[in-house]
């Protein structure tokens, strides 16, 4: 049965023409990091910029998806996700990559992001993904318990220690600070 929600919510694959609201989502999701872990997480100026320029590219890669959530001709959330062969690093035989899904503030909690999670992993699964993993921030829990509903386990955790010994997340000195 559809979700009443969701109905009028159209998934698709990404065109060039959906790269600047995209880029403009990827630039609140790269803030969103940055704000909880300066120090994890980089954030450059035009952002938006860069994103817009790496889609392009993944746009016209065989290995990669760029899906995008519409609610009419307005792009409310995207998700990203690549196709990856075995990674002996990460001891993980060949697999499928959700790399970003992000939906605007004023969507969340319609089933966007499970739309968007569900068709990724569809789209990586079709091109021969036999599993697919993901990283979440450790502080983001509602996405968390997204990835949980659509079937994702834990299975890592990664943690972070700054050269200067540091666990906790500081704000990085710049010149003249």
């Amino acid at each position: 049965m559809p979700d009443p929600e969701r109905e009028d919510i159209v998934i698709r694959r990404a065109v060039a023409r959906d790269l600047p609201r995209v880029a403009e989502l990827a630039g609140e999701l790269v803030r969103m990091h940055h704000e909880a872990d300066p120090s994890r997480f980089f954030l450059i100026d035009d952002v938006e910029r860069g994103y817009a320029w790496w889609l392009s590219r993944e746009l016209a890669r065989d290995g990669a998806v760029v899906l995008v959530a519409c609610r009419g001709d307005a792009v409310v959330g995207y998700a990203y996700g690549t196709l990856e062969d075995r990674d002996w690093n990460l001891l993980l035989d060949d697999y499928g990559a959700v790399r970003d899904v992000f939906v605007s503030e004023g969507e969340r909690r319609t089933g966007v992001g499970r739309g968007l999670v569900e068709a990724v992993v569809a789209a990586l699964e079709a091109l021969g993904a036999p599993r697919i993993v993901l990283s979440t921030m450790i502080a983001n829990e509602p996405a968390q318990r997204l990835f949980r509903r659509c079937g994702f386990r834990a299975t890592m955790l990664e943690m972070t220690r700054d050269a200067d010994g540091g666990g906790q997340a500081r704000p990085r000195r710049r010149e003249g600070s």
